[in-house]
């Protein structure tokens, strides 16, 4: 691990994104920003899977530092027959949280594949990405 243990604490926020490309047979689905299966619901599955995800960030990459996150909001929404993903984390602390932000927004990503495969395989997730960040030495946002 990197030792931060001369870093300042700071408020340290960071969002990231996926995107899916789920194919007509699952946007067809799609009624009320929700797709319904025999696993239940999609998008309120794959919002809490994200956040536990993002709590868990530390034990599946192995240099993350354990940090105990202050809120982490997702948003999934679809858009030109695409599915979005946004996760926001946020904590106050020596240590960033870009790793629990992308970790977040993969294995949302990942849950609705999993919920959505008994639709269709012609799944492609796509663009998991950082969007921004703030805290710390330099912030980023992507243009």
């Amino acid at each position: 691990m990197v030792n931060v243990g001369n870093k300042k604490i700071t408020l340290r926020t960071a969002k990231a994104g996926a995107i899916l490309i789920p194919g007509e047979a699952i946007m067809s689905q799609i009624t009320g920003n929700e797709i319904i299966t025999k696993k239940g619901p999609v998008f309120h599955t794959a919002i809490i899977a994200g956040v536990m995800a993002a709590k868990k960030t530390s034990e599946l990459i192995p240099f993350c530092h354990p940090l105990g996150l202050e809120d982490c909001q997702i948003r999934i929404h679809t858009e030109n027959n695409k599915i979005v993903i946004e996760a926001e984390v946020s904590v106050t602390a020596k240590t960033g949280v870009e790793m629990e932000a992308l970790t977040a927004a993969s294995v949302a990503a990942l849950t609705i594949y999993d919920m959505c495969k008994a639709l269709s395989h012609d799944i492609v997730i796509k663009e998991i990405k950082l969007l921004e960040k703030t805290g710390g030495k330099k912030d980023f946002k992507r243009t």
